[in-house]
């Protein structure tokens, strides 16, 4: 009997019901502005790094500029600086320097309090936590550095975290050689102790133990939360379907489920469980989805990231605001602002609220004959009325 059960469990595993139904993409209002009031953010913060990183916490314009396409500009560098006065000044140091570019004193102190976060033992350690699951999702417990890299900003590491994180908790981390399974190259990866043996507890998990009182069990018919933006309706045949793979036991991200049929419903319910795990890990609780089918690859999930995304809309929102696709974790929004207080979000909304001021009051002038101007911005309202929303 117990042979037969698991006979019958092992096909059941390997089984595809997915309807053939197309599951409807449908903006998502508040979830849009919360990608949109971002927008620039990343490349402002990145320039930022990078000047107050150099001894005189300036650089010169042109060196500057020949970073455009390593932080994502749309615009030459000169007229990015001329958007936002309020972050960014220009200045020429004597007639004989070209003109160089600094943080206005508002920015500067953003800067240092950001700075305070990062260097806070409680935080440090809570992002060394979060570090080591990130990489414990990958199974082999490491990652090459440019895919670390791609998920940076998201998982709130600070810029130069090699050297200022890293290197300080070496019973935790290392940087090694090995050869990426993609490119077969030799490439520099972060990889995690060996000490480090315990698979995590992932966030569904401790939510359930949480709720039901006991220790996490294996196995456990865990549902996700499923939320749609009003006037939202699945087809009823993808609705039937939802109900049952909701029911497909929980199998933890942080284990190792490629033996399942790659088709199937339970390992599309593993997919998503890896997804949402990521997604939980990140301080934003959202990132572009180009960094999420990266990841996939190098990880053999192939397109299975993509289906999950595609098949679960009420776990998972794309977003096509700010010239790129982003994925969204549904259930840490209320409407635009995030569940989740995170004092490195805090600071973020503080640069966009200074950021939006770049507009406003601001009379058109030049400095050493490169002209500022003062486009319109959209003002980050909730910052500038509550600035309890901002943390």
């Amino acid at each position: 009997m117990a042979a037969a059960t698991t006979k019958l469990a092992r096909a059941l595993q390997q089984r595809r019901t997915f309807v053939n139904a197309r599951v409807k993409w449908v903006s998502d209002y508040y979830l849009d502005e919360a990608v949109q009031r971002e927008k620039n953010l990343k490349q402002v913060l990145s320039l930022k790094d990078r000047i107050v990183s150099s001894p005189s916490k300036s650089l010169p314009l042109s060196s500057l500029s020949l970073l455009k396409p390593l932080v994502n500009l749309h615009i030459t560098a000169a007229a990015f600086f001329q958007k936002y006065p309020s972050v960014f000044t220009t200045f020429q140091p004597s007639r004989s320097h070209p003109l160089h570019v600094r943080l206005t004193p508002q920015a500067l102190t953003l800067h240092k309090e950001e700075e305070t976060i990062h260097l806070s033992p409680p935080h440090r350690n809570v992002t060394v936590q979060r570090l080591t699951k990130f990489l414990m999702l990958t199974g082999a417990g490491s990652l090459p550095l440019n895919l670390v890299d791609r998920f940076r900003f998201d998982l709130g590491l600070p810029h130069d975290y090699i050297t200022s994180l890293i290197s300080d908790y070496p019973d935790y981390f290392e940087v090694i050689e090995i050869k990426d399974r993609l490119t077969g190259e030799k490439t520099l990866a972060l990889t995690i102790s060996s000490r480090l043996s315990n698979l995590p507890v992932s966030e569904m998990e401790r939510r359930e133990a949480t709720i039901d009182g006991f220790r996490v069990k294996k196995g456990l018919r865990i549902r996700y939360s499923m939320n749609f933006p009003k006037g939202y309706e699945l087809d009823k045949r993808v609705k039937n379907w939802v109900e049952q793979w909701q029911n497909l036991p929980y199998i933890s991200p942080y284990e190792n489920a490629f033996h399942l049929g790659s088709n199937s419903d339970q390992a599309e319910k593993w997919a998503v469980a890896v997804l949402h795990e990521l997604l939980c890990l990140l301080v934003t609780k959202k990132t572009e989805t180009d960094n999420v089918l990266c990841l996939g690859e190098y990880l053999g999930f192939g397109m299975r990231f993509k289906k999950a995304l595609v098949h679960h809309p009420g776990i998972f929102y794309m977003s096509h605001k700010i010239r790129t696709q982003t994925v969204v974790l549904r259930e840490a929004y209320h409407k635009v602002f995030l569940l989740e207080k995170h004092p490195l979000m805090g600071m973020r909304h503080q640069y966009i609220y200074l950021m939006s001021k770049s507009g406003r009051g601001l009379k058109r002038d030049s400095v050493h004959g490169i002209e500022r101007s003062n486009p319109k911005k959209r003002v980050f309202k909730a910052c500038e009325n509550d600035k309890s929303k901002c943390t």
